[in-house]
């Protein structure tokens, strides 16, 4: 209901998919103890380090200062991304708190996730296209995608619409990865030096941690090895 009355782009609307990045981005920096987060569509999850001793460990702080600052991050900065839309009404966000026993299942289950954007947004891709080029009805198309797999879904989208389901942006098939990076930021300072009566502009580099988005596979070994600290036990 919110996205048809905000007037999303289907399947897919960057602005929406970056603010939520955005939203994400802000609550890793106000709780610093999260290690990673993942995003697509209107889902993120937060990951919190294994030693975190964050409001002592209570799972309702966890879930309450994490929902609530996703979502006031929501509104503050939808004008930054909605610039020609309204926001016509206050959003809400629900959460959840899972406790995973190792490092395998925690693994498992971004995986499931990333699986799941993949396979959501196939369908979703093929199914607009049907609606918004063959002019299909909602329920015609929904019709026509049953029963199908990947490779058909696939096939519809290259035969019918000259389509690359692979050429898709990552942004969509992959989700939104956040990890902490150190960023190394040039700007300019003005100092004055010894016997100069006039201060000169110089630049200046900097080494800053901040919260990076990847669109990259996670499923696979390649990015755990990349990225060790994620998961190390005094990350």
């Amino acid at each position: 209901r919110f996205s048809e009355q905000h007037e999303f782009k289907k399947p897919n609307d960057d602005r929406a998919l970056h603010l939520m990045t955005k939203c994400a981005q802000t609550v890793m920096q106000e709780l610093e103890d999260i290690a990673i987060a993942y995003g697509q569509s209107d889902e993120y999850s937060f990951v919190f380090k294994k030693k975190s001793r964050w409001f002592k460990r209570r799972a309702s702080k966890f879930m309450t200062h994490v929902v609530s600052q996703f979502a006031s991050s929501y509104v503050f900065y939808w004008k930054d991304y909605f610039k020609d839309q309204q926001l016509l009404y206050p959003p809400g966000f629900d959460g959840r708190i899972v406790l995973y026993p190792s490092d395998q299942n925690l693994k498992d289950y971004l995986s499931w996730r990333q699986a799941d954007c993949h396979i959501n947004n196939l369908y979703n891709t093929v199914f607009w296209m049907l609606v918004q080029r063959s002019g299909l009805t909602p329920v015609q198309a929904q019709d026509r995608l049953q029963g199908t797999l990947a490779g058909d879904k696939n096939e519809i989208l290259f035969s019918e619409f000259n389509i690359n389901y692979n050429n898709e942006p990552l942004m969509y098939r992959k989700g939104t990865v956040l990890i902490w990076q150190k960023i190394d930021e040039v700007m300019t300072k003005k100092i004055k030096l010894p016997k100069e009566t006039e201060e000169k502009e110089v630049e200046v580099t900097r080494t800053r941690t901040k919260v990076v988005p990847l669109h990259c596979d996670i499923i696979g070994d390649q990015f755990w090895e990349d990225y060790p600290e994620i998961l190390a036990e005094d990350s």
